[in-house]
């Protein structure tokens, strides 16, 4: 035992030896497992000795805007701290309910265990999964990750079995420009070093609809691609926000444009109504960003409907998972797009990630708002010729500037309302 704990201190990742080994490693002398007894250890001898000791919660609300973003530090015994993200748009009170809930239960616990916690949680829920826990356990799980990288003295992509490339790829919205200025907005994003963009479908739509609203989003993207060229590539977010019908007419329009993908043609609660869509359309379909967990991700996969995945850091529930969902898809020929509408904390673990797998696709970032870039220490987001570089630091590579996050506070969303011009609800 001796010699091999002599061997492991010595190992080394890129040249920096473990700086916290014998806090990691678990302790088994004199205990030899019972196996000279017929027993076995529990998995509490199997324990490291470093402890979590706090879960803390940061809410931040950005000045002048609608964003609140909800952040996850986990406190070790070793002195080391983890940083998560459990943000769910809109719904800040409940994700911040549902870790209060557990955090009495990580005190104590081996922040090391990784899958072991998340399991935990994930199956002694007895109402399972959905965007609250989902998203909760999706913070804890980043912050855990980012621990663990912390004491190894490592990137997180490295414990992933990374890298798998040298940079990311990544894109970006045209944003509220879009429609009104969107072919001088994606000039200018291209000139900032963006080489795929994305937009959207703008007010509500009806369940069936007539040509004038399908054409201008259809004129839109033409004046976009226009202004770009075939370099650059363009994706349409319908949203969910746009029916099956709607959709299906949109998607024919824009066959010659050779989009990289329509996304959520239809709301996620009817996959047979998606693959109908996918069955009438040559344009590939994106599709994920608002499943949960491998078990969200299985039909989806099974069914062929789509030739992307989006799974949400956050929400699918952590690193842990979104590198499962990426291996489901991989085994069924599916590129993976990671959904990141959210903090800078949300991009470095969807970095670290998209690093480790190898049917990454492309990485979703958002640009251009110096309040949500503030949040952290450094800037993580720096696009170059349509690339991000890996992030280098051990753990997840960005800390929370607490300076300027104690200068926002925090203050509770309103909805978002979205209405038809007869005063009914639409889609949001």
């Amino acid at each position: 035992m001796r010699s091999r704990r002599a061997f492991l201190k010595r190992l080394s990742v890129s040249g920096a030896a473990y700086p916290l080994y014998d806090r990691l490693v678990p302790d088994l002398r004199g205990e030899a497992l019972n196996a000279e007894h017929g027993g076995s250890a529990s998995l509490a001898s199997l324990a490291g000795k470093v402890k979590i000791t706090d879960l803390q919660i940061i809410p931040v609300t950005l000045p002048n805007a609608r964003n609140t973003y909800v952040f996850v530090e986990i406190l070790t015994d070793a002195g080391v701290k983890g940083l998560g993200e459990a943000t769910l748009e809109g719904k800040p009170e409940a994700t911040m309910g549902a870790l209060r809930d557990l955090r009495h239960f990580l005190i104590g616990k081996d922040p090391t265990m990784i899958e072991h916690v998340w399991q935990a949680i994930y199956r002694f829920s007895f109402y399972r999964s959905g965007p609250v826990l989902s998203s909760a356990l999706g913070g804890i799980d980043i912050a855990l990750w980012d621990i663990q990288g912390k004491l190894l003295g490592v990137p997180i992509w490295k414990l992933l079995g990374g890298p798998t490339r040298e940079r990311i790829r990544v894109y970006t919205h045209l944003g509220d420009e879009y429609p009104d200025r969107g072919a001088g907005r994606a000039r200018e994003l291209v000139a900032i070093g963006f080489r795929a963009l994305k937009t959207f479908p703008q007010g509500s739509y009806e369940m069936v609809e007539g040509p004038s609203k399908i054409h201008k989003i259809v004129a839109n993207l033409k004046g976009i691609r226009e202004a770009v060229g075939e370099n650059v590539d363009l994706m349409f977010d319908a949203h969910g926000d746009l029916y099956p019908s709607v959709s299906w007419q949109l998607a024919r329009e824009l066959e010659e444009l050779h989009l990289l993908w329509i996304e959520e043609p239809t709301l996620p609660e009817d996959l047979d109504a998606m693959k109908k869509v996918q069955e009438k359309i040559s344009v590939p379909i994106a599709a994920g960003e608002r499943l949960f967990t491998i078990w969200g991700f299985r039909e989806l996969l099974e069914k062929g409907i789509v030739d992307v995945v989006q799974p949400d850091i956050v929400h699918a529930g952590g690193i842990s998972q979104v590198k499962k969902i990426a291996a489901m898809a991989e085994a069924h020929y599916v590129a993976v797009a990671p959904h990141n509408p959210l903090s800078p904390v949300a991009t470095a673990a969807c970095l670290h990630v998209d690093a480790a797998i190898p049917n990454f696709l492309i990485q979703e970032v958002v640009y251009g708002l110096s309040a949500r870039n503030a949040m952290v220490n450094e800037p993580i987001e720096r696009v170059s010729d349509g690339y991000i570089e890996l992030p280098r630091k051990p753990g997840l590579g960005v800390e929370l500037n607490h300076d300027i996050i104690r200068q926002y506070g925090y203050r509770h969303p309103e909805f978002e309302e979205v209405y038809r011009p007869d005063g009914s609800v639409g889609e949001n």
